[in-house]
Formats: C-alpha cells, structure tokens, sequence
C-alpha cells in the first residue's frame, strides 16, 4: 500500500506541474480528484479520517470570501471599475498605474481571482477601442491582482491557507506583508512601462462613452460586509464563522439571485484544495516522507531560510503551482513559527508573476483576454513577468530579514 501511495503522490504533483494528462482532458483539478478518490476506493485512505485530513475551516474561510466577492460582481462593480479605467483622460502610462492601483487594492481585500476574470475582458476591448495594445494592461492587471493580494492574509487561496493552518493575526500579517506588497506593485508598474514604452506612446482615441454604472445598493452592501469581515478579524471569533455569517446574509437578497452567486464561486479550486490535502496527508504519514524531510533538514534546508524558501517557492509556485507548493510543505514540514509562515506567503504570491502559468490570476486573464479576441502569450508575459518578480522578491527578501521574520 505504501508503494501505491508514493506513486499516487509522485502522479498527482507531476500532473500539477504539466496541467493536464496526455491524451485525457483532465486538468489539475480532475488529476487531483481522481488521486483522492484513487486513495480512498483502495482503502489507502480511510473515508472516517477526511475530517482530521482536509483543512475544513480554510475551505468555509474561502468559500465566504468567494460569495463577498460575487457580491461586488453581481453588482456590476468590477465591471465598471474596469470601464472607467479603460476610458479615462490622460495619458496611456497614466492609465496604466491606474491599472495597477485599482487592481492591486481591490485583490488586497477581495477574491483576486473573482476581480481579474471580470476586469480582463472589459480592460482589453476598452483599450483597443483607444487604439491601444491590451498586452501590457493585462500584464499590469495580472500582476496588480498578485503583488496586492500578498498584503493581506485573506489576498489569494494560498494566504488563506496559511493564515487558518497558521492562525496568523489580521493586522500583524499586514504590518509583515504590507511594505513589500506595495513595493512588488511599483515593479509591476515600472517594469511594464518600461517594456512597453512604444505600446503606451500615445491614445487614438481620448475617451469612452461613460459605463454603466454599478447597482448602488449591492455595491454598498458589499462594502459593508468587507468592514464587518475586517472588523471581525481583529476579534478572536473564528474567522470561517464570520464570513460564512456574511455570506448567508448576502444571498438573502431581492436582487441578486443566490444561484447566480453561489455559480460565482471557484469549485475547481476548493475541490482541487480538498482533494491535495487527501493526497499529501496520506504520502505525509509514510517513513519514506519523513526519511526525506529528515534528509533534506540535515543537508540544512530549513523552511525559516529565505537562502532555501525563495528559490523553492519560486520554482514550485511556477511549476505545480503556488497552492499546491504550499499544502506540500506544510504537510511535509508541519506548521512552522509565525515568521516563516509571513515568508511563505509572500513569497509564494509574488513568485507567481513569474510565468504566465505561475499563477490562476494569471491563467485566467489570459484566457478571458482571449474571449474578446485579444492574445497574451507566454513570452509577452514573460518579458515583463520575470524582472518585476525578481525585483519584487528581491525588496521581500531583504525586508524579510531586516524584520527578523526570516533568516538567511
């Protein structure tokens, strides 16, 4: 059984790294759905023991996080925000940092999944009908939705994740994260200009007709339940409770359909979340695990060592993915201190603006720009990707350890 469990585990990771199975239509979700229920049908993994396996307070966590994000959505909110970028007056290089701002400081506080496939495509048409390449909005936007989501311990799945399993405090982690955040979305804007010089030489176009404007009251109610979300953060109520209390509130609305919201929510990623956590928790138990893990902490590699969590955060964020890197280290490693765990998040989030595949925000402005005829390639990507994610990582890093949070 052992045997059947290191190869399940080897093919689950694998999978996660190429995306897909040869000749099957199975994505990272479906590998990692059928390794899980692999594990279970053969009885490697006892059905009684999925509760004490899979992390349920993060899973509610991100599904309330989900629906208050679905709230502005619905609301029409993220469109606009999109419109009135794409057709304000100015300079292309100024609406670029709006691009940045606007993207950067929503994903802080929402579901910077949710925020970028309903901007991408409104972003996109809006700057070609200005006479403008789309390319270097989509990257800024991309880029804005991860370097702002890395500020706060409720940005991205991954910080979520490490928030709960952690029990990170609210305010701390941004006191940690904010700096360096902020720094990783100046990268983004500066490299992107810097690359696209030409594309955001001048406007053909000076306007756009005003957008529609979002519905006022969903917009102000979804605001409301992001204070009451932040205001119950600083107290010591379970925070999966308090965004599944303002979830249900949300869904009991006359305008917005609950099914239309609850729609709005990323099964893929939680199923894809639920499913690893069967996998690692299972290859995790076995002698041949914790032979390696005993292995690797001899020849020094300790997670609190930015010299060690820099390069394999940016090699596993960028190749089987940053929410899979991190339910692998913590199931392998265990829950380490604070410090490490502020690392390991930031790190995490801002490697993957790496690659165009180092990140879903990433994969799914692409493919939203996509829909509207727009095509952002990999090397275009990568041209702006990979300088701003090693300047930003080289600020995190060096702000990391003058903190104390991390060593070298």
């Amino acid at each position: 059984m052992d045997a059947l469990i290191l190869l399940v585990f080897l093919a689950t990771y694998l999978g996660m790294a190429a995306g897909r199975v040869p000749g099957l239509r199975l994505d990272r979700t479906g590998i990692a759905l059928f390794a899980g229920v692999l594990l279970l049908a053969v009885g490697a993994v006892p059905v009684d023991s999925l509760g004490s396996r899979i992390d349920l307070p993060t899973l509610l966590l991100l599904f309330g996080l989900m629906i208050v994000s679905a709230q502005f959505q619905g609301a029409g909110f993220y469109r606009y925000a999109a419109a009135r970028i794409a057709g304000a007056q100015g300079h292309p290089v100024v609406l670029l940092a709006l691009t940045v701002a606007v993207a950067g400081g929503l994903s802080a506080i929402l579901a910077n999944d949710i925020v970028v496939f309903a901007m991408a495509p409104i972003l996109a048409v809006g700057a070609r009908e200005r006479g403008l390449d789309p390319r270097p909005f989509l990257i800024a936007l991309a880029g804005a939705a991860n370097a702002g989501s890395a500020i706060t311990v409720i940005g991205n799945p991954q910080n979520i994740l490490i928030g709960q399993v952690g029990g990170l405090d609210f305010w701390r982690f941004i006191g940690v994260c904010a700096v360096p955040g902020l720094l990783a979305l100046l990268c983004v804007f500066a490299v992107t200009w810097a690359g696209w010089r030409k594309s955001l030489a001048h406007l053909t176009r000076d306007t756009l007709p005003p957008p529609e404007p979002a519905q006022r009251w969903p917009t102000i109610k979804g605001a409301l339940s992001v204070l009451l979300l932040i205001a119950a953060f600083a107290t010591p109520f379970p925070r999966e409770l308090a965004a599944l209390a303002i979830a249900a509130i949300l869904l009991a609305s006359r305008k917005m359909a609950s099914r239309e919201m609850i729609g709005s929510v990323d099964w893929h990623l939680l199923l894809l979340i639920a499913c690893l956590f069967i996998v690692t928790s299972a290859f995790a138990q076995l002698d041949i695990a914790a032979s390696g893990v005993a292995l690797l902490k001899d020849h020094g590699w300790r997670l609190d060592s930015l010299s060690v969590m820099t390069p394999v955060m940016l090699f596993l964020s960028n190749s089987i993915g940053n929410v899979p890197a991190v339910i692998l280290l913590l199931s392998l490693f265990g829950v380490p201190d604070a410090g490490t765990l502020h690392g390991m998040a930031l790190l995490s989030t801002l490697s993957g603006n790496l690659l165009l595949t180092g990140s879903l925000a990433n994969i799914i402005v692409a493919e939203r720009a996509q829909s509207v005829g727009v095509r952002l390639g990999f090397l275009d990507h990568a041209k702006s990707g990979i300088p701003m994610t090693l300047l930003s990582l080289a600020f995190a890093v060096g702000w990391l350890w003058a903190m104390g949070e991390m060593v070298f």
